[in-house]
């Protein structure tokens, strides 16, 4: 199924334009196009015996992805939708990822979209403070190109537009967690390897678990500025156990949250300025005495981006996570359990180069933190053959001090990864 899929699209591919006028005439404004690719990532460094069941590959794909879009004859509403077919080689299996699909109405100041959508808040590069929409960290960890970060959700935005201040307003109903490194593909670090069984319990699709998301923006004195609330649930799952002494059930929970936060962005110095801060209220642990359940924390994180000669770019961030009630926290850690620091720190910097016309873009992005001890490096070489056809080739490269630091768990993960892709 999935050959002759891409054996049509490839087929159709030269008359999209006289296909999508002909449809046009009947539906109003239709465009579509998409892309072939195939991504490849090997596992580097390692002769481990023991390695996770995909052995030596964290990724091995052929993708074809397809995006429709368009509107009524007399405007106003519309429709988008972006599904990707493809084949896992390491799991031997073909399936379908409907990244979006919605369908929409803009009158005057407002517009409303309803269905599956991504959507991207906040001013960080690779740092989400008051973005708490779900993401793939397997996908960045494996080497697929960097917009599979981002997923999509199925719910309601409504956005109102004015001159003094516009709104956005998201409802999602049915919760989706962020998408973590598993041993199926990934050396981990497990503080309970020993403890087989294991459940999962995600949010009820009740109307009481809605997640709600509202921003409010406006340019102030040359900055873009915004503010922020949530109302949801942590994406990272929580592990339950039924004894901590000696545990022999695990409940994966996501503990109810609520984050209220602010950013600004703006020209600063001869070059970008980017700020943006957020307090997460862990609402089913606000003593910060349950080990199990993350403790309130202050995010914050500051950002400078400045190009000091043509096609070449510099960015800095500095940023932290302050935990709350940090004394009921130690005093409530299990002997033995790893502790974390008051305030975490994390540096990031990404470089840029682009070179011979544009056609090669050259790019190191590098995570470091001081109080973890670990770090993250992406470097990454991408070609573009043609206008159609680009090439890329790049590495994730993890360490750290400790196996028990989000990154430094990572360490044996060090990977090479391939992807080409033909765009029509």
């Amino acid at each position: 199924m999935g050959r002759a899929w891409i054996l049509t699209v490839l087929f159709l591919a030269p008359c999209r334009a006289a296909l999508a006028g002909d449809a046009s005439s009947k539906l109003g404004d239709l465009e579509w196009h998409g892309f072939a690719q195939v991504n490849y990532a090997s596992r580097l460094g390692t002769t481990r015996q023991d390695k996770p069941p995909s052995g030596d590959f964290l990724l091995g794909e052929e993708r074809l992805q397809l995006q429709l879009s368009g509107s009524a004859p007399k405007g106003g509403a519309g429709y988008f939708a972006k599904a990707d077919f493809f084949r896992d080689e390491v799991d031997s299996q073909a399936d379908v990822d409907v990244r979006e699909a919605y369908l929409s109405y803009a009158e005057g100041p407002w517009d409303i979209k309803a269905g599956r959508q991504i959507h991207t808040w906040g001013v960080g590069d690779l740092l989400f403070i008051n973005d708490l929409f779900p993401k793939n960290y397997v996908a960045l960890f494996s080497g697929r190109p960097m917009e599979y970060l981002k997923t999509g959700a199925s719910g309601l935005k409504t956005s109102i537009y004015s001159e003094q201040v516009s709104m956005d307003l998201v409802a999602t109903p049915f919760f989706e967690p962020d998408q973590l490194p598993t041993s199926r593909r990934f050396f981990l670090s497990d503080p309970f390897s020993q403890v087989t069984n294991r459940v999962e319990a995600r949010p009820r699709h009740d109307l009481g678990n809605t997640e709600l998301a509202a921003r409010l923006y406006r340019p102030i004195l040359g900055f873009d500025a915004a503010l922020y609330a949530y109302r949801g649930f942590f994406r990272t799952p929580s592990m339950e156990p039924d004894s901590m002494a000696a545990p022999t059930k695990l409940t994966i929970v996501y503990p109810r949250l609520s984050a209220y936060g602010a950013s600004l962005q703006g020209n600063a110095a001869g070059g970008v300025l980017s700020i943006e801060a957020g307090y997460y209220d862990s609402r089913q642990d606000q003593a910060g005495s349950n080990p199990v359940i993350p403790n309130s924390q202050t995010r914050f994180l500051a950002g400078y981006q400045r190009s000091p000669w043509t096609d070449f770019t510099a960015g800095l961030q500095y940023y932290g996570e302050y935990m709350q009630h940090y004394e009921r926290y130690e005093a409530s850690l299990p002997a033995g359990f790893p502790k974390q620091d008051r305030l975490r720190q994390l540096l990031t910097l990404r470089l840029t180069q682009l070179l011979k016309y544009q056609t090669w873009r050259l790019s190191l992005f590098s995570f470091w933190s001081p109080t973890d001890e670990d770090y993250y490096i992406i470097p990454e070489a991408a070609w573009r053959v043609t206008d159609e056809l680009t090439a890329t080739v790049g590495a994730n490269v993890f360490g750290g001090a400790r196996s028990t630091t989000f990154l430094g768990q990572l360490d044996l993960n060090d990977n090479l990864y391939l992807a080409m892709r033909y765009e029509f």
